[in-house]
Protein backbone atom coordinates (compact mmCIF):
# COMPACT_ATOMS: atom_id res chain seq x y z
CA UNK A 1 0.00 0.00 0.00
CA UNK A 2 0.99 3.37 -0.64
CA UNK A 3 -0.39 6.09 1.60
CA UNK A 4 -0.99 9.92 0.66
CA UNK A 5 -0.21 13.19 1.90
CA UNK A 6 -2.32 16.49 1.20
CA UNK A 7 -0.09 19.56 2.01
CA UNK A 8 -2.99 22.35 3.26
CA UNK A 9 -2.73 25.77 4.22
CA UNK A 10 -3.19 29.12 3.53
CA UNK A 11 -2.08 30.98 0.53
CA UNK A 12 2.05 31.61 0.25
CA UNK A 13 2.91 29.54 3.30
CA UNK A 14 5.19 27.80 1.19
CA UNK A 15 3.13 24.85 0.47
CA UNK A 16 4.17 24.48 -3.56
CA UNK A 17 7.86 25.16 -1.97
CA UNK A 18 7.95 22.40 -0.01
CA UNK A 19 5.74 19.98 -2.56
CA UNK A 20 8.77 20.88 -4.91
CA UNK A 21 11.74 19.80 -2.20
CA UNK A 22 9.82 16.66 -0.97
CA UNK A 23 8.97 15.45 -4.57
CA UNK A 24 12.66 17.17 -6.05
CA UNK A 25 10.39 18.69 -8.82
CA UNK A 26 9.48 21.92 -10.03
CA UNK A 27 5.93 20.38 -10.65
CA UNK A 28 3.76 22.76 -8.33
CA UNK A 29 3.95 26.72 -9.46
CA UNK A 30 5.41 28.63 -6.69
CA UNK A 31 4.38 32.29 -7.05
CA UNK A 32 3.85 34.93 -4.43
CA UNK A 33 -0.03 35.54 -5.13
CA UNK A 34 -2.88 33.58 -3.43
CA UNK A 35 -4.35 30.56 -5.68
CA UNK A 36 -1.57 30.06 -7.70
CA UNK A 37 -2.17 25.95 -7.63
CA UNK A 38 -5.69 25.59 -8.70
CA UNK A 39 -5.50 21.82 -9.69
CA UNK A 40 -3.40 19.66 -7.21
CA UNK A 41 -0.05 18.61 -7.72
CA UNK A 42 1.02 15.11 -7.01
CA UNK A 43 4.17 13.51 -6.47
CA UNK A 44 4.95 9.89 -6.26
CA UNK A 45 8.28 9.62 -3.31
CA UNK A 46 10.54 6.35 -3.02
CA UNK A 47 10.68 5.94 0.97
CA UNK A 48 14.21 6.19 1.91
CA UNK A 49 14.90 2.79 4.10
CA UNK A 50 19.02 2.16 4.64
CA UNK A 51 17.54 -1.39 5.48
CA UNK A 52 17.16 -1.99 1.81
CA UNK A 53 20.44 -1.69 0.80
CA UNK A 54 21.92 -4.07 3.50
CA UNK A 55 19.45 -6.38 2.70
CA UNK A 56 20.55 -6.32 -1.02
CA UNK A 57 24.05 -6.55 -0.46
CA UNK A 58 23.25 -10.12 1.33
CA UNK A 59 21.28 -11.16 -1.44
CA UNK A 60 22.94 -10.26 -4.24
CA UNK A 61 19.32 -8.62 -5.52
CA UNK A 62 19.52 -7.55 -9.16
CA UNK A 63 16.93 -4.48 -7.74
CA UNK A 64 16.06 -2.39 -4.46
CA UNK A 65 12.33 -1.44 -5.13
CA UNK A 66 11.52 0.81 -1.88
CA UNK A 67 8.18 1.66 -0.86
CA UNK A 68 6.53 5.06 -2.06
CA UNK A 69 4.32 7.82 -0.94
CA UNK A 70 2.42 10.43 -2.44
CA UNK A 71 2.48 14.10 -1.22
CA UNK A 72 -0.36 16.39 -3.16
CA UNK A 73 -0.32 19.83 -3.52
CA UNK A 74 -3.51 20.95 -1.96
CA UNK A 75 -4.22 25.03 -3.30
CA UNK A 76 -4.61 27.70 -0.82
CA UNK A 77 -7.55 27.97 1.60
CA UNK A 78 -8.84 31.19 2.82
CA UNK A 79 -11.54 31.89 5.48
CA UNK A 80 -15.25 30.86 3.30
CA UNK A 81 -14.11 28.60 2.01
CA UNK A 82 -16.53 25.96 3.06
CA UNK A 83 -18.44 28.56 1.08
CA UNK A 84 -17.11 28.81 -2.04
CA UNK A 85 -14.43 31.65 -1.11
CA UNK A 86 -11.38 31.18 -2.87
CA UNK A 87 -11.85 27.96 -4.88
CA UNK A 88 -12.94 26.73 -2.01
CA UNK A 89 -15.44 23.82 -2.06
CA UNK A 90 -13.16 22.33 -5.38
CA UNK A 91 -9.87 22.09 -2.83
CA UNK A 92 -11.68 20.70 0.26
CA UNK A 93 -13.01 17.87 -1.93
CA UNK A 94 -9.18 17.22 -3.11
CA UNK A 95 -8.60 16.97 0.95
CA UNK A 96 -11.00 14.29 1.50
CA UNK A 97 -8.82 11.95 -0.73
CA UNK A 98 -5.56 11.84 0.87
CA UNK A 99 -4.81 10.11 4.38
CA UNK A 100 -3.05 12.30 6.08
CA UNK A 101 -2.84 16.15 6.16
CA UNK A 102 0.01 18.31 6.38
CA UNK A 103 -0.92 21.41 7.76
CA UNK A 104 2.04 24.07 6.12
CA UNK A 105 1.90 27.02 8.62
CA UNK A 106 3.76 30.30 8.16
CA UNK A 107 6.52 30.67 10.65
CA UNK A 108 8.46 33.51 9.20
CA UNK A 109 8.48 37.45 9.01
CA UNK A 110 9.08 38.72 4.73
CA UNK A 111 8.36 41.63 3.44
CA UNK A 112 9.09 39.97 -0.26
CA UNK A 113 6.19 37.07 0.56
CA UNK A 114 2.76 38.65 0.25
CA UNK A 115 0.86 36.88 3.79
CA UNK A 116 -3.12 37.11 3.38
CA UNK A 117 -3.16 38.57 6.97
CA UNK A 118 -2.38 41.80 8.48
CA UNK A 119 0.58 39.73 10.42
CA UNK A 120 2.22 36.00 11.17
CA UNK A 121 0.06 34.39 13.44
CA UNK A 122 0.21 30.45 12.99
CA UNK A 123 -2.40 29.26 15.56
CA UNK A 124 -5.08 32.08 14.17
CA UNK A 125 -4.34 30.28 10.57
CA UNK A 126 -4.43 26.78 11.70
CA UNK A 127 -7.78 27.73 12.92
CA UNK A 128 -8.73 28.77 9.82
CA UNK A 129 -7.97 26.02 8.30
CA UNK A 130 -9.74 23.56 10.35
CA UNK A 131 -12.72 25.76 10.77
CA UNK A 132 -13.47 26.00 7.06
CA UNK A 133 -12.73 21.99 7.15
CA UNK A 134 -15.53 21.15 10.04
CA UNK A 135 -17.78 23.65 8.19
CA UNK A 136 -17.48 21.81 4.98
CA UNK A 137 -17.90 18.26 6.99
CA UNK A 138 -21.03 19.97 9.00
CA UNK A 139 -22.31 20.90 5.85
CA UNK A 140 -21.78 17.48 4.18
CA UNK A 141 -23.39 15.21 7.18
CA UNK A 142 -26.43 17.06 6.66
CA UNK A 143 -27.09 16.27 3.87
CA UNK A 144 -26.21 13.09 4.05
CA UNK A 145 -28.50 12.32 7.26
CA UNK A 146 -31.54 13.78 5.45
CA UNK A 147 -34.05 11.41 5.16
CA UNK A 148 -33.94 10.86 1.61
CA UNK A 149 -30.15 10.02 1.57
CA UNK A 150 -30.19 8.18 4.62
CA UNK A 151 -31.36 5.21 3.28
CA UNK A 152 -28.12 4.48 1.08
CA UNK A 153 -25.76 4.50 4.19
CA UNK A 154 -25.02 1.79 6.69
CA UNK A 155 -25.98 1.84 9.97
CA UNK A 156 -22.31 2.25 11.15
CA UNK A 157 -21.55 4.96 8.60
CA UNK A 158 -24.52 6.72 10.12
CA UNK A 159 -23.72 6.95 13.70
CA UNK A 160 -20.53 8.41 13.10
CA UNK A 161 -22.02 11.06 11.24
CA UNK A 162 -24.59 11.53 14.19
CA UNK A 163 -22.04 11.47 16.25
CA UNK A 164 -19.90 13.60 14.17
CA UNK A 165 -23.12 16.52 13.89
CA UNK A 166 -23.21 16.49 17.93
CA UNK A 167 -19.68 17.14 18.44
CA UNK A 168 -19.24 20.31 15.79
CA UNK A 169 -22.72 21.30 17.14
CA UNK A 170 -21.61 21.40 21.01
CA UNK A 171 -17.92 22.27 20.08
CA UNK A 172 -16.80 18.77 21.57
CA UNK A 173 -13.61 17.25 20.33
CA UNK A 174 -14.18 15.59 17.37
CA UNK A 175 -11.27 13.05 17.89
CA UNK A 176 -13.40 10.65 20.10
CA UNK A 177 -14.51 9.38 16.88
CA UNK A 178 -10.99 7.71 16.84
CA UNK A 179 -11.19 5.77 20.07
CA UNK A 180 -14.84 4.00 18.58
CA UNK A 181 -14.07 3.31 15.19
CA UNK A 182 -10.98 1.91 12.71
CA UNK A 183 -9.06 4.51 10.46
CA UNK A 184 -11.10 2.58 7.31
CA UNK A 185 -14.37 2.99 9.10
CA UNK A 186 -13.73 7.12 9.15
CA UNK A 187 -11.57 7.07 6.27
CA UNK A 188 -15.10 5.36 4.70
CA UNK A 189 -17.23 8.69 6.70
CA UNK A 190 -15.32 11.38 4.20
CA UNK A 191 -15.01 13.63 7.14
CA UNK A 192 -12.34 15.98 6.96
CA UNK A 193 -11.91 16.72 10.59
CA UNK A 194 -10.92 13.10 11.65
CA UNK A 195 -8.02 13.05 9.12
CA UNK A 196 -4.43 12.52 10.76
CA UNK A 197 -2.89 15.60 10.95
CA UNK A 198 1.02 16.60 11.12
CA UNK A 199 2.00 19.93 11.38
CA UNK A 200 4.93 21.70 9.61
CA UNK A 201 6.05 24.98 10.67
CA UNK A 202 7.51 26.80 7.60
CA UNK A 203 10.48 29.06 8.79
CA UNK A 204 13.44 31.08 7.77
CA UNK A 205 17.01 29.79 7.67
CA UNK A 206 18.13 30.99 11.01
CA UNK A 207 15.21 29.54 13.08
CA UNK A 208 16.07 25.74 11.57
CA UNK A 209 17.92 24.53 14.19
CA UNK A 210 16.01 26.22 17.29
CA UNK A 211 12.75 27.75 16.01
CA UNK A 212 11.35 30.74 16.94
CA UNK A 213 8.57 32.64 18.91
CA UNK A 214 6.09 31.75 16.44
CA UNK A 215 7.36 28.20 16.96
CA UNK A 216 7.25 27.82 20.36
CA UNK A 217 3.78 29.72 20.87
CA UNK A 218 2.52 26.92 18.56
CA UNK A 219 3.88 23.93 20.07
CA UNK A 220 2.78 25.10 23.70
CA UNK A 221 -0.52 25.21 22.27
CA UNK A 222 -0.23 22.25 20.02
CA UNK A 223 2.60 19.80 21.34
CA UNK A 224 5.31 18.45 19.18
CA UNK A 225 4.15 14.96 18.87
CA UNK A 226 2.71 15.65 15.17
CA UNK A 227 4.76 18.84 14.72
CA UNK A 228 7.88 19.60 12.78
CA UNK A 229 9.92 22.54 12.30
CA UNK A 230 11.25 22.62 8.56
CA UNK A 231 12.44 25.15 6.37
CA UNK A 232 10.96 24.78 3.00
CA UNK A 233 13.59 27.12 1.16
CA UNK A 234 16.41 24.94 2.76
CA UNK A 235 14.88 21.83 1.19
CA UNK A 236 15.33 23.17 -1.80
CA UNK A 237 18.53 24.07 -1.77
CA UNK A 238 19.33 20.80 -0.49
CA UNK A 239 17.67 18.69 -3.32
CA UNK A 240 19.66 20.90 -5.84
CA UNK A 241 22.98 19.20 -4.37
CA UNK A 242 24.46 15.93 -4.88
CA UNK A 243 25.07 13.44 -2.16
CA UNK A 244 28.59 14.68 -0.90
CA UNK A 245 27.85 18.39 -0.66
CA UNK A 246 23.87 17.73 -0.06
CA UNK A 247 25.81 15.70 3.48
CA UNK A 248 28.06 19.06 4.11
CA UNK A 249 25.89 21.31 3.91
CA UNK A 250 23.37 19.92 6.24
CA UNK A 251 26.20 19.40 8.67
CA UNK A 252 27.17 22.89 7.81
CA UNK A 253 23.55 24.17 8.87
CA UNK A 254 23.24 21.56 11.81
CA UNK A 255 20.58 19.44 10.43
CA UNK A 256 20.42 15.68 11.02
CA UNK A 257 17.79 14.99 8.39
CA UNK A 258 16.23 16.12 5.72
CA UNK A 259 12.30 17.32 5.84
CA UNK A 260 11.16 14.57 3.75
CA UNK A 261 12.40 11.94 6.29
CA UNK A 262 11.11 13.45 9.17
CA UNK A 263 7.43 13.67 7.56
CA UNK A 264 8.08 9.94 6.73
CA UNK A 265 8.88 8.70 10.00
CA UNK A 266 5.59 11.20 11.35
CA UNK A 267 3.42 9.88 8.55
CA UNK A 268 3.98 5.71 9.28
CA UNK A 269 3.55 7.06 13.03
CA UNK A 270 0.17 8.69 13.14
CA UNK A 271 -0.73 6.15 10.45
CA UNK A 272 0.33 3.45 12.21
CA UNK A 273 2.28 1.75 9.59
CA UNK A 274 5.13 -0.97 9.66
CA UNK A 275 7.28 -1.86 6.64
CA UNK A 276 8.06 -5.51 5.87
CA UNK A 277 10.43 -6.66 2.93
CA UNK A 278 10.95 -9.33 0.77
CA UNK A 279 14.76 -10.04 -0.57
CA UNK A 280 16.18 -12.63 -3.07
CA UNK A 281 18.77 -12.24 -5.88
CA UNK A 282 16.04 -11.03 -8.30
CA UNK A 283 15.03 -7.92 -5.86
CA UNK A 284 15.05 -6.68 -2.10
CA UNK A 285 11.57 -4.90 -1.86
CA UNK A 286 9.87 -3.09 1.06
CA UNK A 287 6.08 -3.28 1.53
CA UNK A 288 4.14 -1.08 3.67
CA UNK A 289 1.32 -2.75 5.82
CA UNK A 290 -0.98 -1.20 8.62
CA UNK A 291 0.32 -2.30 12.00
CA UNK A 292 -1.06 -5.68 13.60
CA UNK A 293 -1.14 -6.82 9.89
CA UNK A 294 -1.74 -10.84 9.80
CA UNK A 295 0.49 -12.86 7.32
CA UNK A 296 -2.27 -13.08 4.76
CA UNK A 297 -3.10 -9.57 4.48
CA UNK A 298 0.65 -8.64 4.15
CA UNK A 299 1.19 -11.56 1.39
CA UNK A 300 -1.98 -9.94 -0.21
CA UNK A 301 0.26 -6.65 -1.18
CA UNK A 302 2.03 -8.35 -3.08
CA UNK A 303 -0.85 -10.36 -5.05
CA UNK A 304 -3.98 -11.04 -4.06
CA UNK A 305 -3.65 -14.94 -4.81
CA UNK A 306 -1.12 -15.26 -2.25
CA UNK A 307 -3.54 -14.15 0.63
CA UNK A 308 -6.24 -16.80 -0.70
CA UNK A 309 -4.15 -19.13 -1.17
CA UNK A 310 -1.79 -18.53 1.66
CA UNK A 311 -0.57 -21.41 3.53
CA UNK A 312 2.68 -20.21 6.01
CA UNK A 313 5.04 -17.38 5.87
CA UNK A 314 8.64 -18.36 6.08
CA UNK A 315 9.99 -15.21 8.65
CA UNK A 316 13.12 -13.71 9.28
CA UNK A 317 13.70 -10.31 11.55
CA UNK A 318 16.07 -7.99 9.92
CA UNK A 319 18.49 -8.46 12.71
CA UNK A 320 18.84 -11.81 12.48
CA UNK A 321 19.12 -12.18 8.52
CA UNK A 322 21.57 -9.51 8.71
CA UNK A 323 24.17 -11.28 11.88
CA UNK A 324 23.32 -14.77 9.49
CA UNK A 325 24.00 -13.19 6.37
CA UNK A 326 20.88 -14.25 4.36
CA UNK A 327 18.49 -17.33 3.92
CA UNK A 328 20.39 -19.70 4.13
CA UNK A 329 22.23 -19.22 7.02
CA UNK A 330 19.34 -18.11 9.31
CA UNK A 331 17.71 -21.43 8.17
CA UNK A 332 20.85 -23.63 9.99
CA UNK A 333 20.91 -21.43 12.82
CA UNK A 334 17.66 -21.92 13.57
CA UNK A 335 16.23 -18.02 12.94
CA UNK A 336 14.08 -18.71 10.44
CA UNK A 337 10.57 -19.32 11.45
CA UNK A 338 7.08 -20.34 9.49
CA UNK A 339 3.99 -18.70 10.27
CA UNK A 340 1.01 -19.35 10.21
CA UNK A 341 -2.40 -17.24 9.06
CA UNK A 342 -2.83 -15.75 13.14
CA UNK A 343 1.03 -14.20 12.71
CA UNK A 344 1.45 -10.61 13.12
CA UNK A 345 3.78 -9.09 10.92
CA UNK A 346 6.81 -7.12 12.78
CA UNK A 347 8.26 -3.71 11.18
CA UNK A 348 10.92 -5.16 9.36
CA UNK A 349 10.25 -8.75 8.84
CA UNK A 350 11.82 -10.24 6.01
CA UNK A 351 9.26 -12.59 4.51
CA UNK A 352 8.81 -15.48 1.50
CA UNK A 353 5.59 -16.90 1.10
CA UNK A 354 4.25 -20.39 0.48
CA UNK A 355 0.56 -20.29 -1.26
CA UNK A 356 -1.67 -22.54 -3.21
CA UNK A 357 -2.61 -21.06 -6.93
Amino acid sequence: MSFKCGIVGLPNVGKSTLFNALTNSNKAQAANFPFCTIDPNVGLVAVPDYRLLNLAKISKSKKIINTTISFVDIAGLVKGASKGEGLGNKFLSHIREVDAIIHMIRCFDSDDIQNVNQNVDPIRDLEIIETEMMLADLESIQKRLEKNNKKNIEDKQITILQIALDCINNEKDISILKNQFSRKELNQSGLLSVKPKIFVCNVDEKSVQKGNNYTKNFINKYGDDNTLIVSADIENQINELDENERKNYMEMIGLKATGLDLLIQKGYKILQLDTFFTSGPEETRAWTVEKNCTAPKAAGEIHSDFEKGFIRAETISYDDFITNDGWINSKTNGKMRLEGKEYIVKDGDILNFRFNT
